[in-house]
């Protein structure tokens, strides 16, 4: 991939389109294919107000938790898209017919554990009322949030937070789910350097041909932490004193249809490299270090620097990287 391509990609990427997974730069030997049930659990979780700004919530049917209330939630089985077991759960447990209008945030515990929450909108259905308890839910209600309502956990009060906030003034672009195959967990890093002048690097492989560096989630640290593994393969100098920040994610790609070979999710990802001012000497004391303003070296010869240069590019990098608009993964490891 010649180097204008390659700047054509990340300006698909960060409009939110994905691209083919086509190899695995690092971790794959720590890695194992994604198959529910087996070695990776997906949750999805619904978001959704009335005209009042009331949320839905349903009342849990579950023996360790009867008659406690939550969202709309529950596992991706196996065969489903994430789209798809978003609506099964919001109509098994409340009754209606939704759509879902974007994703709001990623929560992981690792590949092993990772919750889709999504913002969505009712199309059709009634809701469910006691008369139709099953074992999915007892009932389904709107809650005004300021009523007493005996809640399964309190974790779901900032996601209703994040879906009002969003409601009320978007932050980051629409995300929905892109339908691309991926059988492993990965993260597909935009790894930039922001130096002097307001110069903007992205950090590439050199083959098969220039190309974004794609790293495998292993299962005793967080998905971003494919992120660090990354810098430690490129530049181990470097990664002692430089710290690596996943801001977010463009987009993410998942497609699940055959069981054990599409399980996997490629999260298309901001990442930020930015010196640690800070350092001490053999005294313990702290030395401030005057930045160069330039991208620490690469170490490992696979990998190289690309100074961006289509002046558009730059500016939405800057402005993402800056203001973080983009699609939130909390890690809660």
């Amino acid at each position: 991939m010649e180097e204008a391509e390659l700047e054509e990609q990340l300006e698909r990427l960060l409009i939110g389109r994905g691209s083919e997974v086509t190899c695995c730069d690092v971790g794959l030997e720590q890695s194992k294919p994604a198959t529910l049930r087996k070695n990776v659990t997906y949750i999805v979780c619904c978001v959704l107000f009335n005209d009042k700004e009331e949320v839905l919530m349903v009342q849990e049917a579950k023996q360790d938790c009867y008659k406690l209330w939550y969202l709309p939630a529950g596992r991706v089985e196996v065969g489903e898209s994430l789209e798809e077991a978003l609506r099964r759960e919001v109509k098994e447990e409340a009754g209606f017919d939704c759509e879902p209008i974007t994703l709001l945030l990623i929560q992981e515990q690792g590949p092993q554990w990772i919750r889709f929450i999504f913002l969505a909108t009712v199309t059709g259905g009634s809701l469910k009322s006691l008369s139709a308890a099953d074992k999915e839910s007892l009932q389904a209600s709107w809650w005004d949030r300021q009523s007493v309502l005996p809640l399964r956990g309190r974790d779901i009060l900032r996601l209703i937070d994040c879906g009002l906030k969003y409601r009320r003034d978007p932050w980051h672009p629409v995300t929905l789910p892109v339908d691309l195959s991926c059988r492993h967990v990965v993260q597909r890093l935009v790894l930039v350097f922001t130096g002097a002048d307001q110069q903007i690097w992205v950090l590439l492989l050199k083959a098969p041909g220039l190309h974004l560096p794609t790293a495998a989630a292993v299962k005793t640290h967080a998905v971003t932490w494919a992120a660090n593994m990354v810098v430690q393969d490129a530049m181990p100098t470097a990664y002692r004193d430089h710290d690596v920040n996943t801001l977010g994610a463009f987009s993410l790609q998942h497609h699940g249809r055959q069981h054990g070979k599409t399980d996997g999710v490629c999260f298309n990802t901001l990442v930020e490299l930015t010196p640690d001012h800070v350092r001490r000497n053999e005294d313990g004391e702290k030395v401030e270090r005057p930045g160069t303003g330039r991208p620490p070296p690469v170490e490992n010869p696979r990998y190289v620097w690309h100074q961006v240069q289509k002046p558009t590019l730059r500016e939405r990098l800057l402005e993402k990287t800056k203001n973080t608009s983009i699609l939130p993964i909390h890690s809660l490891y």
